[in-house]
């Protein structure tokens, strides 16, 4: 099976509309395409062919999209490089992809100077060359590779196919719809999942894209409420920020805004409730990277009742719950379906991801009745104290509760005589005493997942995708 050229057939369908905003600019889809047809052949000029491997390093920008869509036509494969990391980490991941080829931003350039980069500027000033531009894409054809943001140890580089791609875009549009009057405000980073799949539904749905290079939650909240977008994606921490700023200017939810997306996690259901009041849906969603974006997405019919839930799987996709028979009953998530990542390159190249057909996720959930999938934590994560299972999202869910408190984590830290026990990470946004907030959680779990410890700190440790990096709190202690 094959797909025709998404950016020459989006370009044909619909060249008129709106592709691509940023700050002042904007660029239609029938725009893009031709400057993506111009990078294509300026990339061909410098070597890059159809069976090339590229890493790419760059801002999100507009220049990182028309890149990547250069290399769209020319058919490589992009190694989506996180500008966050150190020169070390972009090393291992070159090093295990063997890109033949490193394309990075000017500005970037140190972090990779090792690895004789092609510089942005460079690609600009190339006189581009003829090459084949492909009319149909094979749905099998690898085109993104990320590796896994390392929460529980080494990266793995995992392939996207266009097939997954497809899929996941398709399998939303069924979910929460298309209009041609949607904007994706894209805000989290182009090399993650959650932003290269805007990216591909934008091409695939013909659907605007108001770009940010980093995120900004006072004019996220404005663009919210001026109806400038109509979605949104993000994680639990972004979240809340957006919100606390529509909270102190008193502003509501344009009618035009449709939904924020939610992922990276739990969210706590205090921050739903609060989004309801500013008239804000939240569609709380479950993803990862082997999965190309979302599996689960919780509709907006079954908001209220189903407050928590990451919902139920998307119309082309499988989830269970290993090992359970009954509702209710905790195990790990296993899904299947053509979202699901053919494997792995490199070093984990060997690993099979999938087991009788389905991907163990490593993360631990429940199906109510109704099949609503709940989500509770990563099992790396678990706290096994005096025999008992903890969960550090259950407890930072009750703290993130707690008016005076912005951000928890929490970890287990070793213990002479259970084991392990709860240790809490508190930001503020207003003062509050530690005997105060494990008070608060006295009331509201069992005494033996109550924190021990609760130590206030400025931040806590984050990866490029906002993820609470846990295995760095054990390190605090």
């Amino acid at each position: 099976m094959t797909y025709p050229n998404w950016l020459s057939q989006r370009s044909f369908l619909s060249g008129s509309r709106m592709a691509l905003s940023f700050k002042e600019q904007q660029w239609t889809f029938e725009e893009i395409n031709e400057i993506a047809l111009e990078y294509a052949g300026k990339l061909a000029a410098l070597g890059v062919r159809q069976e090339s491997r590229v890493a790419i390093l760059a801002k999100s920008n507009p220049e990182f999209v028309f890149v990547m869509y250069g290399c769209l036509h020319v058919g490589c494969e992009m190694v989506m490089l996180n500008e966050r990391l150190a020169a070390p980490e972009l090393a291992y991941q070159i090093d295990d992809s063997k890109a033949e080829f490193v394309l990075a931003d000017d500005e970037l350039q140190g972090k990779v100077a090792d690895r004789n980069p092609v510089l942005f500027s460079a690609i600009r000033e190339t006189i581009p060359a003829r090459f084949d531009i492909q009319p149909q894409w094979d749905k099998e054809r690898t085109i993104s590779i990320m590796y896994t943001s390392g929460t529980t140890g080494n990266p793995k580089g995992v392939r996207q196919t266009a097939e997954n791609h497809f899929s996941s875009a398709v399998s939303s549009a069924l979910n929460i719809g298309i209009s041609p009057e949607d904007v994706w405000l894209c805000s989290v980073p182009l090399f993650h999942i959650s932003g290269f799949s805007i990216l591909m539904r934008s091409l695939i749905y013909g659907m605007g894209v108001r770009l940010y290079e980093k995120f900004d939650a006072k004019r996220s909240a404005e663009e919210i409420c001026n109806g400038t977008v109509t979605h949104m994606s993000l994680v639990g921490v972004m979240l809340e920020r957006v919100l606390s700023n529509v909270e102190e200017a008193s502003m509501n939810a344009s009618p035009r805004f449709k939904a924020i997306l939610a992922g990276g996690g739990p969210i706590p259901v205090a921050y739903i409730q609060r989004a309801e009041r500013c008239g804000i849906p939240v569609l709380q969603t479950y993803g990862m990277t082997e999965t190309s974006s979302q599996t689960t997405t919780l509709q907006s019919a079954d908001a209220e009742r189903k407050i928590g839930s990451s919902g139920k799987p998307l119309f082309l996709y499988q989830v269970k719950i290993e090992g359970t028979g009954q509702p209710g009953e905790k195990g790990e998530i296993l899904i299947q379906g053509p979202q699901v990542t053919p494997g792995y390159i490199g070093k984990f190249s060997d690993r099979n991801v999938k087991e009788d057909g389905w991907l163990h996720t490593g993360d631990i959930g429940y199906m109510d009745e109704e099949g609503f999938l709940f989500v509770i934590d990563r099992r790396s994560d678990l706290i096994v104290s005096g025999g008992e299972n903890i969960y550090p999202a259950e407890i930072e869910k009750v703290l993130l509760a707690h008016p005076a408190v912005r951000e928890a984590g929490v970890c287990g830290v070793t213990d002479a005589q259970w084991g392990e026990i709860p240790a809490a990470f508190v930001v503020l946004n207003a003062p509050a005493e530690a005997e105060e907030l494990i008070d608060y959680c006295k009331d509201q779990i069992a005494s033996y997942k109550v924190p021990k410890r609760l130590s206030f700190v400025e931040a806590l440790p984050r990866n490029a995708s906002n993820k609470l990096l846990r295995r760095e709190l054990k390190q605090w202690n």
